[in-house]
């Protein structure tokens, strides 16, 4: 026999100890937290949110939603160079997840919460008669001044690629069965993205600007193109691929299709940079030290628009990546 779920003043007792002892939380038991300023860094503050059947599968394992969800959410921070310390949640619950599905739940944040060293530090909790939503606030610092901003890319920078692009898109092709995908590699990328937090020191060293890699590759660098006032070419067979997403170009007959699937797919959280040809090889180096893939795969410029080609050859793009309306 389940166990019904707790009401909402125990559902926030139950999330005390995720605050991990940060005294910012006041132990939850506030209607706000209280965070000090810290001299010579700026707050960084993202948020994201997600909606079953939207944003991961339905069935999926409450654990894996709530590290999906931390995870998505820090991508965010680690574009921006910032050192995360702490989150927000928001939860909004269907009538039939009992306590056993919440527990779980709570027990994947405590796993990444700590994994990643962050602390609840409050939010909300409410019902809904509709799909399972929940929502996180994510908070980190930043060197004064230093926050790497898409706006700050310049005519003539490299468009640099940490991280592989297409496992997303293919992560969830085979997390649905549509794929074949050996060990699951694949569908666990798309599950549990890894977001570039370690990175942070070498964007604050290397990149003039940077987003993360979630609505599409060409998507994301073009909102680097518009917020800079610039253009941009990429050339889609210099793509940063893991194993699988090899295997799975290579088995394509269309492999300039296939190229533009993968970079228009998004749920990547990879980081694209803007860096001088200079810093290039230098943040390369650095990305690739700690085992992270990385690529040049094209410019920015003063010519407005976004060119892309496979081969020298030019590709149409109809869609640059996801959309929600």
């Amino acid at each position: 026999m389940t166990r019904p779920p707790p009401d909402e003043f125990a559902w926030i007792a139950a999330l005390r100890p995720l605050t991990r002892g940060d005294p910012r939380a006041l132990d939850l038991r506030d209607d706000a937290a209280v965070i000090p300023a810290r001299p010579g860094f700026d707050l960084v503050i993202s948020k994201d949110a997600m909606v079953e059947g939207v944003h991961f599968l339905v069935g999926e394992a409450p654990d894996i939603i709530a590290r999906r969800l931390l995870r998505t959410a820090l991508s965010d921070l680690a574009a921006k160079a910032a050192e995360p310390f702490g989150y927000f949640l928001m939860t909004a619950w269907p009538g039939d997840r009992d306590q056993a599905w919440r527990d779980d739940f709570k027990q994947g944040l405590a796993r990444d919460g700590e994994g990643f060293g962050v602390a609840l530090l409050g939010g909300d909790t409410v019902s809904t008669p509709g799909p399972f939503t929940v929502s996180a606030t994510v908070l980190g610092w930043t060197p004064r001044g230093r926050a790497v901003l898409r706006s700050g890319a310049r005519a003539g920078d490299l468009i640099v690629v940490c991280g592989a692009i297409g496992d997303g898109a293919l992560g969830l092709r085979a997390a649905r069965g549509e794929i074949v995908d050996p060990g699951g590699v694949l569908a666990n990328r798309y599950r549990l993205p890894e977001p570039l937090i370690s990175l942070g020191q070498a964007l604050l060293d290397h990149a003039h600007a940077a987003a993360d890699v979630s609505d599409g590759l060409i998507a994301d660098a073009g909102h680097i193109a518009d917020a800079s006032g610039l253009g941009l070419s990429i050339q889609l067979d210099q793509l940063p691929l893991s194993t699988g997403g090899r295997a799975w170009l290579s088995a394509q007959r269309d492999q300039a299709a296939a190229s533009l699937a993968l970079a228009t797919g998004g749920d990547d959280y990879a980081l694209v940079c803007a860096v001088t040809p200079a810093d290039a090889s230098a943040l390369i180096a650095a990305v690739e030290a700690q085992g992270i893939l990385a690529a040049i795969i094209g410019t920015f410029d003063a010519t407005s628009g976004v060119r892309v080609s496979h081969a020298g050859a030019p590709i149409p793009v109809e869609q640059p990546g996801w959309r929600h309306f």
